[in-house]
C-alpha cells in the first residue's frame, strides 16, 4: 500500500468528497486483493457500497408500482459451510461490479433462499425491493406481459445500491394462474426473457425458486450465478437447531439451556426438516412449554419432530439418551429408569 493512497484517503474524508474516498478506497482495496490478502479486500469493498445508498434530504423517495421495500433483518442465518462460501463469493462479486448481476437461488421451501437475501442487501448497504406478483399478474390477454416490462424498467431506474427479490420467480414462469391457457404465461415467460436480456448491468437481481425442475431452461441460463440451496448434511441441520434454540432460549428465564439433551433430541430424528420448518418448531416447542417446567420444551420437541411422546425408555436408550437425559425426557427419575430398564 502507498503512502500517498492513504494521504489521499485522509484528504477526501475531511474535504467530505465521497466520490475521492470511494476511489481511494477502492484502490487500496486492490492492493490488499494483490498481496494475497482478499478478505480484507472483500470487506473494505463492502463498506464502500454501503455509501451508494445514502439519499441526500429534501430529495422525494421514488415510488414503484411493482417494487416493494424490504426492510432487512440482522438475525443470525446459519448455512452448511458450502452456501456459505457461495454466499461469501457473491458479496465479493456484488461489491466489486465485476458483471454479476443476476442471481438464482433454488432448492426446497425453508432452506433458506429469502433469508438469505435480506442478509446480503444488509451487509453490502444495499436498499432490498420485492417484486409484488400480485400486481403484476392480470387475468387479461397480454397485460401480464405488459406489466413485466414495467417491472424491469422500474427496477433499470432505480440505479446502484439496491437489490431487487423475485421471491419464487415461478410464479410468474410457470403457469399457475389457469391451467388451460398455456399461450399467456408462454407469453409472460417470453417477456422476462426479453427484459432479462436488456436489464442493466447497475441493477442486481436475485431470483429464488422452489421448482428449479420446472423453470424454463431459457429464463434459468439467463442467470449469471445459480446457488443450490439443498446441500444440508444431517450434521448440518442438527448444528442450525441448536443454534436457532440457543437463540429462542437465551433471554427467557422458564427454559433451561440443556445443550446437550437438546443435541441429543435432533440427533435422534433420521429426517430432520429444512431450516425454515425446524425453527418452526423449536419456536412452538418453546412457546408451548410448561412454564413451571424448565425442560417442557425439550419433551415437546422430540414429539414434534418423531411423532410420538418420548415414553418408550427401551427406545430413548437405543437412541443414546443417558439417564439423566431420560429423566429430562420423560420426568421420571434416574433410579426408577435405572430399576425398570434392568428388570
Amino acid at each position: 500500500m502507498k503512502r500517498s493512497d492513504i494521504i489521499d484517503l485522509i484528504r477526501a474524508h475531511s474535504e467530505h468528497d465521497d466520490i475521492a474516498f470511494n476511489n481511494a478506497a477502492t484502490i487500496i482495496a486492490k492492493d490488499f486483493e494483490t498481496s494475497g490478502q482478499p478478505e480484507l479486500a472483500s470487506y473494505i469493498m463492502a463498506l464502500i457500497a454501503r455509501t451508494r445508498t445514502f439519499v441526500p434530504q429534501g430529495v422525494t423517495e421514488q415510488k414503484y408500482d411493482f417494487l416493494e421495500k424490504v426492510i432487512s433483518n440482522n438475525i443470525s442465518l446459519p448455512l452448511p459451510q458450502a452456501i456459505a462460501n457461495d454466499i461469501q463469493g457473491l458479496l465479493n462479486a456484488l461489491s466489486k461490479d465485476v458483471g454479476i448481476n443476476t442471481v438464482l437461488f433454488y432448492g426446497a421451501s425453508g432452506t433458506g433462499k429469502t433469508e438469505a437475501t435480506k442478509q446480503i442487501a444488509r451487509i453490502l448497504g444495499y436498499q432490498l425491493y420485492a417484486v409484488d406478483f400480485n400486481q403484476i399478474i392480470d387475468s387479461k390477454l397480454g397485460e401480464t406481459a405488459k406489466n413485466i416490462a414495467k417491472v424491469f424498467q422500474e427496477i433499470n431506474d432505480i440505479g446502484d445500491g439496491a437489490i431487487v427479490l423475485f421471491d419464487e420467480i415461478d410464479a410468474i414462469a410457470l403457469d399457475r394462474i389457469n391451467q388451460n391457457d398455456v399461450r399467456e404465461m408462454g407469453r409472460a415467460t417470453s417477456a422476462l426473457l426479453k427484459e432479462f436480456d436488456k436489464l442493466n448491468t447497475r441493477s442486481a437481481i436475485i431470483a429464488t425458486t422452489n421448482l428449479y425442475d420446472k423453470l424454463d431452461p431459457a429464463l434459468a441460463r439467463r442467470f449469471d450465478v445459480q446457488i443450490d440451496f439443498n446441500r444440508y448434511t444431517h450434521d448440518d441441520l442438527v448444528e442450525i437447531g441448536e443454534s436457532i434454540a440457543k437463540n429462542l432460549t437465551k433471554n427467557n428465564q422458564t427454559i433451561k439451556n440443556d445443550s446437550r439433551t437438546l443435541k441429543k433430541v435432533l440427533q435422534s430424528c433420521p429426517d430432520l426438516p429444512w431450516p425454515g420448518t425446524l425453527k418452526n418448531l423449536i419456536k412452538t416447542s418453546v412457546a408451548f412449554s410448561d412454564p413451571l417446567n424448565p425442560n417442557d420444551y425439550l419433551r415437546k420437541l422430540y414429539q414434534r419432530l418423531h411423532g410420538y411422546e418420548p415414553d418408550s425408555l427401551e427406545l430413548l436408550k437405543s437412541q443414546g439418551f443417558t439417564l439423566r437425559e431420560m429423566e429430562v425426557l420423560t420426568g421420571i427419575s434416574r433410579s426408577t429408569i435405572a430399576r425398570t430398564l434392568k428388570e
